[in-house]
């Protein structure tokens, strides 16, 4: 890592949980990683292994029972403003526009301004979507959707966006198109960006590093720099360099892993 001070700082953290039973159960241990401002770093790895709960460790939204958090130097001890999570469901509250539903975290910390709303209408122009504003989600298709939660969770400038297989539920086609989208948004708003998937290949065209997780308990077992150009086209997954990155995270993981 360079001289420059990382925005997310991951120190030996582990996550133990008490069941009513009395028995412990460890999802996470030893996991250590620092990340840049305006990097992109996808985390991949078995069902199981402890993603999700790191990300919700790094939010604030659980306490880990070991090691620390820092983000830009300050200990994660709640949710923090400057930190926005998008999740494989898009929730949208069906009775709200696509602009009122952006608009929503905004109107959580009353700070709906009028500049608010100005630039919630630039982030749906951003992601295509400038003409659906009066729109309801059940009018959208399941990508669409997606975008307008992505566009929720940047409206209030969020430093860090994490992402929870945001992906995940959308078809082949819709995913790839998905991909570009957030290619795209992250090139034009340069966002810190950690990105959970069980994807190999999009792990691996999206970012500038990839965290291999190992079995439970999860830990990283590789940190993976991913020196391809950007922005990155569909050409790109057809060069010798993309497939030996791909490969090298599949031998991580073992080929009985299962993950495509």
């Amino acid at each position: 890592m360079s001289a420059i001070e990382p925005v997310i700082s991951v120190r030996d953290v582990g996550m133990t949980y008490s069941a009513r039973d009395g028995s412990r159960n460890t999802v996470l241990r030893g996991c250590d990683f620092d990340i840049a401002p305006g990097e992109f770093v996808s985390i991949v790895g078995q069902s199981g292994g402890g993603k999700t709960t790191l990300l919700k460790i790094i939010s604030g939204l659980l306490q880990n029972t070991e090691g620390e958090v820092l983000v830009r130097g300050r200990d994660v001890t709640e949710a923090l403003r400057d930190i926005a999570m998008v999740f494989q469901s898009p929730t949208l509250l069906p009775w709200r526009n696509n602009l009122a539903n952006v608009m929503l975290p905004m109107e959580f910390r009353k700070r709906a301004t009028p500049e608010a709303r100005a630039y919630a209408r630039e982030l749906l122009d951003l992601v295509g979507l400038g003409d659906k504003a009066k729109n309801y989600s059940y009018e959208l298709s399941g990508g669409m959707q997606q975008r307008v939660s992505i566009c929720r969770a940047l409206v209030s400038h969020p430093e860090i966006l994490l992402m929870d297989e945001p992906f995940g539920a959308l078809d082949a086609m819709t995913r790839d198109s998905m991909n570009f989208e957030l290619q795209r948004i992250w090139q034009e708003t340069r966002r810190s960006v950690l990105f959970v998937t069980h994807s190999i290949p999009e792990a691996v065209w999206l970012a500038d590093r990839v965290l291999v997780v190992g079995d439970r308990p999860g830990r990283i077992i590789a940190d993976i720099r991913v020196d391809l150009p950007r922005p990155r086209a569909k050409e790109t997954r057809y060069l010798d360099e993309f497939a030996e990155l791909v490969a090298q995270v599949e031998r991580l993981l073992g080929v009985e892993a299962g993950i495509s």
